[in-house]
């Protein structure tokens, strides 16, 4: 049976025995995914699972509430139906329930590449080789992904949708003297993976990052890696873009007014690359600028925060978003108006702590400044400004005069994300976006290098 006729048969199922009244949405979704990962240079783990998850949501007699399931089988559908239904009558009155997704047709989904799809532990296991080969004997780690999702909709409005998507990914690190260098790429299809261009570039981090030095805390003007970028996305989607805390009034977005340097577009395109062409409500996806030349232009809204703010859904539902709101989850970061790199491009550029050229051409324009692969362990102490905390990780550099000229040992930050992005801040934005996976499945951020005026470094790491 396939996952239009299961989402239909739960359809029924409710139909039957919630009433005429009872209305319904159900998500049916085959996840293959497949992993290979290694440590100590060496593959210890392939997994692979293939799943299939049902996800209901019903509204009845007022009330809504929502279930999901693993079994396909009639009993099992069965029993979703009535527990689901069960916890719906249970539940405090919804006066804000937004209603169903009418009937809407849903765009074309992205290509999907086959080989992908199917791809096998040999394919995964050669990215990981020429990855290990390429470090030249250093100490690697990380994983190679690949996932395929076929997911159907349908709802008791007579609203139906189907889509597929792939994803491939691969995460390593180099360590040298307890260094590390680190490498990561999302994409579309396997074949663009190259396990060796991706060990070679950790491994000159991990080397170039020997013997750091200790900076007084302060403000440093920075250039980020797209790998720290794809944090401030992450962070500004979760917390600023996010429909439900805007109209709760704890986001910083507003609408029509000048919140970022000219520089930043900020757009959400799930199907710029193989994502799905709708969201869990069923509402088409497109793609929705949320930031166009500094000016933010929209949020993410699903039905619910759409209703309530007067708006249309933007197709940003997820699982769970009665709870933690619509999400932008395919941010890429555009460069608005003339914000590429100025000045010579360097004319020999060796890999090492600058990993590619698009990097090198906004290091070479650093007075004195740092240069940062990475964020992490970023925790959020104001939503309202968007005040985050965190640390660098695998690899911090000084830049004089537009050369790196030695490494860093990891700081502790505080920063707005917002202010440091807003007018004026931004003194550069590299030309190359290059995505980088998330932990979730689907979930990407494609960011090229940025330069900023100003980040607020607060200690070390330790401190």
């Amino acid at each position: 049976m396939t996952e239009l006729e299961l989402a239909g048969q739960v359809v029924e199922l409710v139909r039957r025995a919630g009433g005429p009244g009872a209305q319904a949405e159900v998500v049916v979704t085959r996840a293959d995914l497949a992993l290979t990962r290694f440590a100590n240079s060496f593959i210890h783990q392939n997994v692979a699972e293939s799943t299939v998850g049902v996800r209901l949501r019903v509204h009845v007699d007022g009330r809504t509430a929502a279930g999901s399931g693993s079994v396909v089988t009639p009993d099992g559908l069965r029993a979703l139906v009535e527990r689901t239904l069960a916890a719906a009558r249970l539940c405090p009155p919804d006066p804000a329930w937004p209603g169903l997704t009418p009937s809407t047709p849903a765009p074309a989904g992205g290509p999907v590449d086959e080989a992908t799809a199917y791809a096998d532990p040999d394919e995964r296991a050669e990215r990981v080789r020429a990855f290990v080969s390429a470090a030249g004997g250093l100490e690697t780690a990380g994983y190679c992904r690949t996932a395929h999702r076929s997911s159907a909709f349908a709802n008791s409005a007579g609203h139906t949708a189907h889509g597929r998507a792939v994803e491939a990914a691969m995460d390593g690190i180099a360590r040298s003297g307890g260094a590390d260098g680190v490498a990561r790429l999302c994409a579309d299809r396997l074949a663009d993976l190259d396990g060796a261009v991706l060990g070679a570039r950790a491994a000159a981090k991990a080397r170039a990052a020997a013997d750091p030095v200790e900076l007084p805390p302060g403000r440093y003007e920075v250039v980020f890696e797209p790998a720290a970028v794809a944090d401030l996305l992450q962070n500004l989607s979760w917390f600023g873009f996010n429909g439900k805390r805007y109209v709760e009034r704890q986001s910083f977005a507003e609408p029509g007014a000048a919140q970022f340097d000219p520089a930043v577009t900020l757009v959400d395109d799930p199907l710029g690359a193989s994502g799905m062409p709708f969201d869990v409500e069923g509402t088409p996806r497109r793609a929705v600028t949320l930031v166009e030349a500094g000016t933010t232009r929209a949020v993410a809204h699903d039905r619910r925060t759409a209703a309530e703010a007067g708006a249309e859904s933007t197709g940003h539902a997820i699982a769970g978003g009665a709870t933690v709101g619509p999400m932008a989850r395919n941010l890429r970061l555009a460069a608005g108006g003339d914000a590429s790199p100025a000045g010579a491009v360097p004319g020999a550029w060796t890999p090492g702590a600058v990993a590619d050229p698009d990097t090198a051409e906004l290091v070479a324009q650093v007075g004195r400044g740092l240069l940062v692969s990475d964020l992490w362990y970023t925790r959020v102490l104001d939503p309202k400004s968007l005040v985050i905390t965190g640390l660098t990780r695998n690899g911090v550099w000084l830049v004089e005069d537009g050369v790196v000229v030695g490494a860093v040992r990891d700081f502790r930050f505080t920063e707005s994300y917002p202010r440091a992005l807003a007018p004026g801040g931004v003194l550069g934005i590299g030309r190359v976006p290059v995505r980088q996976p998330d932990r979730v499945d689907g979930v990407w951020w494609e960011a090229p290098p940025v330069r900023l005026a100003s980040w607020h470094f607060t200690g070390g790491a330790s401190g």
